[in-house]
């Protein structure tokens, strides 16, 4: 108990050179894809929290289902790349949620004119 935050951080270091060691180039690259889709997914709730506070009420722009739509397919074709069951069963069906959304904005877009 006694190892302290410098055993740590050079256990977390060993740790991630093990398992980045350890990937081939294709397997690199999807654990990209994957972070990727998760950044996408993670910054719609930023862009949904700038709008709201420019706004001053809680408003969900457009940007917000295309970033949830393009986040999610992404960290679902990771899951489904990995086999990941969690992942898979997570992502899939906001994807639909999301499509559903942006039919509706679409649709009051067009009976608007």
């Amino acid at each position: 108990m006694n190892q302290g935050l410098g055993y740590y951080l050079a256990h977390l270091i060993s740790q991630w050179q093990h398992y980045f060691g350890g990937m081939d180039n294709i397997e690199l690259i999807w654990l990209v894809v994957g972070l990727l889709g998760q950044s996408m997914f993670m910054m719609r709730f930023v862009v949904q929290w700038i709008h709201s506070e420019r706004h001053q009420k809680s408003v969900i722009p457009v940007s917000f289902w295309y970033l949830s739509l393009a986040g999610g397919l992404i960290v679902l074709a990771y899951g489904i790349h990995k086999v990941e069951p969690v992942i898979i069963l997570g992502q899939l069906p906001g994807t639909f949620v999301y499509i559903r959304n942006l039919m509706l904005i679409r649709k009051e877009k067009e009976h608007s004119f």
